[in-house]
This record gives C-alpha cells, sequence and structure tokens, in this order.
C-alpha cells in the first residue's frame, strides 16, 4: 500500500487541523460572506504528473472567480522562503494570484481583510483591462465536491 498523500486527501487533513489564524480568517471568507465571493479552503492544485505521480500543493484559501490564493504564512516560511518563490512561480504560471499573509498580520484582522478586499479591486482592474486567456486546450482537473479545474501539465 502506497503511503503517498493523493491530492484530496491531504487537503482534507490540512481542512481538518486549520491553524487559529487559518480558522479566523475561513470565518470570514465562508459562505460568499466577504465581498459576495466564493472561496474554498486547502483547494489541491496538481501542477504536474510524472508516472501517475501528481504533484501538486494545497492552498491555504481559493477564490475561482479572481484567481486568487491566500497563504497563511506560520513562522516556518521564513526558513523556507525558496521553496515559497518556487510553489509561486508554478501557481502564477496557471495564470493564478498569490497573497501572502503573515500570522502576525492577523492581531488586526480588519487591516487583513482591508488587504485582501484591495487586492482583489486590483484584480479587477487587471482583469479588465487585460482579459485572461482560457485554459480550454487543458483538460480539466476535477477534486470532487469543491472542485474547479485547472490546467495540468503532463509529462514522463
Amino acid at each position: 500500500m502506497d503511503d503517498k498523500p493523493t491530492p484530496i486527501s491531504r487537503a482534507r487533513n490540512l481542512r481538518q487541523n486549520m491553524t487559529g489564524e487559518e480558522r479566523l480568517l475561513w470565518l470570514n471568507l465562508r459562505d460568499r460572506k466577504f465581498m459576495g465571493l466564493k472561496f474554498l479552503r486547502q483547494r489541491p492544485f496538481v501542477y504536474q504528473v510524472i508516472n501517475n505521480e501528481p504533484r501538486f500543493f494545497v492552498a491555504d484559501f481559493y477564490c475561482d472567480e479572481k484567481k486568487l490564493i491566500i497563504e497563511v504564512d506560520g513562522t516556518i516560511h521564513d526558513f523556507q522562503k525558496e521553496e515559497d518563490q518556487y510553489r509561486e512561480e508554478i501557481l502564477k504560471s496557471l495564470d493564478l494570484n498569490v497573497l501572502r499573509i503573515k500570522n502576525e498580520e492577523f492581531a488586526d484582522v480588519l487591516s487583513v481583510l482591508d488587504k485582501i478586499r484591495k487586492t482583489v479591486y486590483e484584480l479587477d482592474d487587471i482583469q479588465r483591462t487585460h482579459p485572461r486567456p482560457t485554459c480550454s486546450a487543458l483538460p480539466p482537473l476535477f477534486f470532487g465536491r469543491e472542485g474547479g479545474d485547472v490546467c495540468l501539465q503532463t509529462s514522463g
């Protein structure tokens, strides 16, 4: 039996073990409470499949309408800056936007929400002036009830 987690099982585990900051943000984002936007929590993104093994990231929060990923960064991220940069580059190659929020910023949750709001408005301006092409050339990849599609690269 293979002990490697699947994208879905990893996301489920992370949903069950959210940090306090993630829980606080989720309370403010869920059920379209924030600007009427639908956010998903712990959303897996497969970016490559090699020998039938998916390479994936799990985003803390994701809004498909704005193609916005929100990452809540604890102290561990102070020690993995290169890994975070690599991850961001891959996500940007999938035409996704990443907003990073440090745990310390949650001391003032209203300023965190304001930061997200400003990012959404900036994305609105960009999307209005530069519409994004769709990824229709590649097959969609679905992840159960909390699905959505992503562009998928395959090799090997």
